[in-house]
């Protein structure tokens, strides 16, 4: 009896010893409180600070002017002794920025990158300092956008034919003997979007994406040429409704990846798309891109225009032309949440080719039109187009 008293004390004490060791385990990690009645008390966990989204800093700093007043540069221009002429220009009126070709009409990049740059071997050394050029547009504040063409491409539709439309056996061309690649290609964004990242790295303060569409007329050969849908493929979508689609897809998917850079993301488009719901060959919806961009510059040349707006012939007539076509335009931005900045297109330039009696010799009094005709209707950005760079001397910017 005496040894299973014994036995049992032994067992109680020893369990007693394991208790007190097991708790003085835990109270590093749960202390516990003398109280009567006990209380866990969970160890104060911190939450780790929000992990920094990356942002590119290219060094430069320029100021978002009142409102964009600019011009276009070629990469001849912009790497030649007309870049002095053009900077002249701006600094000397209120002009204040210049759209520069980074990705030029034939698919080439406009300057040499580094070694090692998967597209050193469609570049050309058009620009061959950008570094300088970027410093001298910082140092007279003239603001930098990066022009990137993005789906007319000759270079890239020749390396990679399947990356384009082929009629036979080779690579389909329009008149002009121009090829596309195809925006249904997932391949060709990633292509564009890293050149316009690549711009970003330098210094331009916006992308402007031009040519974001199939080629002109392709509703009339869409069954005709071969190319792949990519992930359209197996979409239920009619093959307008799959283009409109992969050309706004892109849009959105280059503004999602150029995110982390600061830069602005603009997009040209035809100006008719804003009186259609959409245009059914190219691919343009002009209320959805505008959706995904900061900028929208449609492009309303005068010239350009058939008879529209009850104006017969709109080239002689460009006050009328701009300020309707405006109205349209404020009409559709109004119905988006996120209304982008409008930046259209004006012309500087003589349409002689639409022949005697349907043109007339643009200048300063024409190009001021334009121009009132736009801020009449409440936008007062614009962008100049002149192919040669050649542009209108004693113009009033601000009318």
């Amino acid at each position: 009896m005496k040894k299973n008293i014994s036995f049992l004390v032994i067992i109680i004490v020893f369990g007693i010893f394991y208790v007190n060791q097991a708790g003085s385990a835990e109270n590093q990690i749960f202390p516990m409180v003398s109280h009567p009645t006990s209380k866990l008390e969970m160890p104060k966990k911190t939450i780790p600070e929000m992990v920094t989204r990356f942002e590119f800093n290219s060094g430069y700093h320029f100021e978002y002017p009142d409102a964009i007043r600019g011009i276009y540069a070629s990469a001849h221009s912009a790497g030649g002794d007309r870049f002095s002429q053009l900077v002249q220009l701006i600094d000397g009126t209120d002009l204040n920025a210049m759209v520069i070709d980074v990705k030029d009409d034939f698919g080439y990049l406009t300057y040499v990158p580094p070694e090692g740059s998967p597209y050193k071997s469609i570049s050309k050394d058009y620009i061959k300092d950008p570094t300088a050029m970027l410093k001298k547009l910082e140092e007279k504040q003239i603001y930098p956008i990066a022009r990137v063409v993005v789906f007319k491409d000759s270079v890239l539709a020749t390396q990679r034919p399947e990356l384009s439309f082929k009629d036979g056996d080779k690579v389909w061309t329009n008149g002009r003997g121009e090829a596309f690649v195809n925006p249904f290609l997932k391949e060709v964004w990633d292509h564009n979007v890293g050149i316009a990242i690549e711009a970003a790295k330098l210094g331009f303060q916006e992308i402007q994406f031009d040519y974001v569409r199939f080629p002109e007329g392709f509703e009339k050969r869409d069954r005709s040429l071969t190319y792949d849908y990519g992930e359209y493929e197996q979409s239920s979508l009619t093959n307008v409704q799959k283009r409109v689609a992969a050309v706004t897809d892109f849009v959105a998917y280059a503004k999602e990846k150029l995110e982390p850079y600061n830069v602005k993301v603009s997009v040209d488009i035809f100006g008719y798309t804003a009186t259609l719901p959409e245009a059914p060959g190219i691919g343009q919806n002009f209320s959805k891109i505008s959706e995904h961009v900061d900028v929208i510059s449609s492009m309303i040349y005068p010239s350009h225009w058939t008879s529209y707006f009850g104006i017969p012939r709109p080239d002689i007539e460009p006050y009328r032309l701009v300020s309707e076509y405006a109205k349209v335009e404020n009409q559709k931005l109004n119905q988006i949440e996120n209304r982008p900045i409008s930046r259209p297109w004006l012309q500087d330039f003589t349409a002689s080719w639409l022949g005697k009696g349907n043109y007339t010799v643009y200048g300063k009094e024409e190009i001021e039109a334009q121009i009132k005709g736009l801020q009449d209707q409440g936008i007062n950005e614009f962008l100049l187009w002149n192919a040669a760079n050649s542009y209108t001397k004693g113009v009033d910017y601000t009318p």
